[in-house]
């Protein structure tokens, strides 16, 4: 599967492409031999990180089932916004702890910005090198929750 090397403010990572979608960002450096998707991705994270890119426009695999309801509403939460993993259990019709697995199961977090999901009383978790401290910065990056700041 083609992948390319992304330097990210939190380290590298991995965008990997598989049949014409994102199929994964890696919290690890691999090989890097980037298409033409792959060179867009990386442009796409690189104005996402400058503060001048709100919203991903780039062909995500977003599973099947569950697993696809559950990404697609994470998707769906705007730059900037947070959403509790109660408020999607409610939505989707799936017990919190339910949401909770699938946010630490996306294999294509940034993209599909689970970092968006939060818990009731605070933060919740967060599966990335770093865990919350990573997502806090990423909250704080799109300025979602002044609490945070």
């Amino acid at each position: 599967m083609p992948q390319a090397v992304f330097h990210s403010p939190f380290g590298l990572f991995s965008v990997v492409e598989e049949n014409g979608l994102i199929t994964r960002l890696d919290w690890a450096s691999r090989r890097s031999d980037p298409t033409a998707l792959l060179r867009e991705a990386c442009r796409q994270l690189d104005e996402y990180f400058a503060g001048e890119r709100t919203a991903f426009d780039l062909p995500l695999d977003f599973g099947t089932g569950f697993q696809e309801q559950m990404r697609r509403a994470m998707f769906a939460i705007p730059f900037g916004q947070t959403r509790t993993y109660g408020e999607l259990a409610k939505t989707l019709g799936r017990p919190a702890q339910a949401i909770g697995q699938a946010c630490g199961a996306n294999p294509i977090p940034i993209f599909i910005p689970c970092h968006r999901v939060l818990a009731a009383s605070g933060l919740g978790g967060f599966s990335a090198p770093g865990g919350v401290e990573t997502k806090i910065a990423l909250l704080k990056l799109e300025g979602a929750g002044g609490f945070l700041l």
